[in-house]
């Protein structure tokens, strides 16, 4: 399902909870989908990604109409921006944020726009 990310930068609510985390430029609430890779000989840093929106409402992932345990999602505006974590001694430690426009079911998307606005995943 699709969750909200909690802001670790901000204070605490009374109740010891975090808020919700905003997007600094469009002040959209920024919302999560864990997309797993159900291919069996991945490597285990390789089986599971996040995937962010920014939208005012939660957004709703497609009906499942398989008989998997998994619901199968086409990614619209997918990109993926590297992060560089300095580790000093020259070595550095890369990692990604996947961020997307929207997700419907596989084939669901509107035909305009390249493939490499579009990917394919599997949300859990």
């Amino acid at each position: 399902g699709v969750e909200p990310v909690l802001d670790f930068k901000a204070d605490k609510r009374a109740d010891g909870s975090r808020p919700q985390q905003m997007d600094p430029e469009s002040g959209l609430l920024v919302w999560q989908v864990v997309v797993l890779d159900a291919d069996e000989e991945a490597g285990k840093r390789d089986t599971a990604v996040s995937v962010k929106f920014l939208a005012k409402v939660q957004p709703v992932p497609p009906e499942n109409k398989t008989p998997f345990p998994w619901t199968p999602v086409e990614f619209v505006g997918l990109s993926a921006l590297p992060y560089v974590e300095d580790l000093g001694n020259g070595r550095n430690r890369i990692a990604w944020s996947f961020r997307a426009e929207s997700m419907t079911a596989p084939g669901a998307a509107s035909s305009g726009g390249s493939g490499s606005e579009r990917a394919k995943g599997t949300a859990a």
